[in-house]
């Protein structure tokens, strides 16, 4: 995985992408927002798979770096930066961001975020590779069992019939469908599904948990693991 570390900050930036590294991550440090932009857009260079996008930068202000970025590609981008006030993780969101983390953050938990980032962008169809990306589940149609999802629709059905599921739900279900099997943390699923790192929220998943299993068949098809998270499981999901 390549990350690009657009942080004016030598210290800072020489800590963070040492952490990254020792994870494994290859990183490319961009000291202002001309010199990211130009990192990015340099077409023989080498192609990045997350931004983190500090917004205090020398040359311009982080969003306007963040919507440049926009405009020329969909490459998932996290601003990593010590403004901790809500009304600028909502400006950066509404600007394209994928992730807002606010300094000084849980170095576990940020590689956390840039594996969410980039798995979530994993499931989203491609126009370089046709709506495929290697290791996801790319069918309209999922079969689980009895369980059926559309999901260009959205719909789902239970041995034939349709099911009602709210969007949230909806959404939570077609995140493990797409990789039968794999155990979602909780904290993943709060960050994909509710855009959110807010721990009340955990109350809510388990809500939603429960309330697929009441309207799915088996109700085991959604298993608990303990301590970790969820995984979606199903004789015909192999």
């Amino acid at each position: 995985m390549r990350v690009l570390v657009v942080e004016d900050d030598h210290s800072v930036a020489a800590a963070l992408t040492a952490v990254l590294a020792k994870h494994g991550l290859q990183t490319t440090r961009a000291g202002s927002g001309e010199e990211a932009l130009h990192t990015l857009h340099t077409d023989n260079g080498p192609r990045y798979d997350v931004v983190l996008l500090d917004l205090g930068l020398p040359d311009q202000d982080g969003f306007e770096v963040c919507s440049r970025i926009r405009r020329h590609t969909d490459i998932p981008v996290i601003m990593v930066t010590a403004r901790s006030d809500v009304r600028f993780r909502i400006r950066g969101l509404h600007l394209g961001a994928d992730d807002y983390v606010v300094k000084p953050y849980n170095t576990a938990e940020l590689l956390a975020r840039i594996h969410a980032v980039c798995r979530r962008r994993s499931h989203e169809p491609s126009a370089s590779t046709g709506g495929k990306r290697a290791g996801v589940r790319t069918e309209r149609r999922i079969r689980l069992g009895m369980v059926t999802l559309d999901l260009a629709a959205r719909g789902v059905t239970v041995g034939g019939k349709p099911v009602v599921l709210t969007r949230k739900e909806f959404d939570l279900l077609a995140m493990l469908a797409m990789q039968p099997g794999v155990v979602f943390h909780r904290d993943d699923i709060i960050s994909e599904v509710w855009q959110s790192n807010w721990q009340g929220t955990r109350r809510t998943l388990e809500v939603h948990v429960f309330n697929l299993r009441s309207k799915l068949r088996p109700a085991s098809l959604i298993e608990t693991v303990h301590g970790i998270g969820y995984r979606l499981t199903a004789p015909s999901a192999q």
